[in-house]
């Protein structure tokens, strides 16, 4: 897909793509090399926090965890162009990987996870389609309640 293309779409959904998240430990927002993307885990950011905080199960409901998966995805698409120079070069997501902070009797893990899967076929469509990995734990970074990692093949 071209850079434009996905802008467009993003336009077409009522979506911005956020300013890229600086990293807030010892890592590098996005790694580049031989055809592949890694971006970082992203935290979903709202006015500067984390939203949402807490864990599924314990007060945060399924649809507030989707919808930062969902917020997640495309601060990841945002990181993504960001370390590419545009969204030219991106073939498709490879495999998301959603973490969610839960209780352990919390179960609910792909519905939370989906927030991010749908964000990211909605903007890119057959290229979106991904593998993913959906785990529970018991805390993450800042108190967020998800966290999402994305992995990217790209055009030569």
């Amino acid at each position: 897909m071209r850079d434009e293309q996905i802008l467009a779409r993003l336009d077409e959904l009522g979506l911005a793509l956020p300013p890229p998240p600086a990293a807030i430990a010892a890592y590098v927002p996005c790694v580049v090399r031989e055809g592949m993307a890694w971006v970082a885990g992203q935290v979903p950011m709202a006015d500067g926090k984390p939203a949402p905080i807490g864990r599924l199960g314990d007060g945060v409901t399924v649809a507030d965890g989707a919808d930062g998966a969902r917020r997640a995805a495309l601060q990841a698409l945002a990181v993504l162009r960001d370390a590419l120079g545009s969204f030219d070069r991106l073939d498709r997501i490879v495999q998301v990987s959603v973490f969610v902070a839960a209780t352990a009797d919390f179960v609910e893990h792909p519905t939370v996870a989906n927030g991010a899967s749908e964000l990211l076929v909605d903007v890119l469509g057959e290229a979106g389609r991904h593998a993913r990995v959906a785990v529970g734990a018991t805390s993450l970074p800042l108190g967020a309640a998800v966290e999402v990692a994305v992995t990217a093949a790209l055009t030569p």
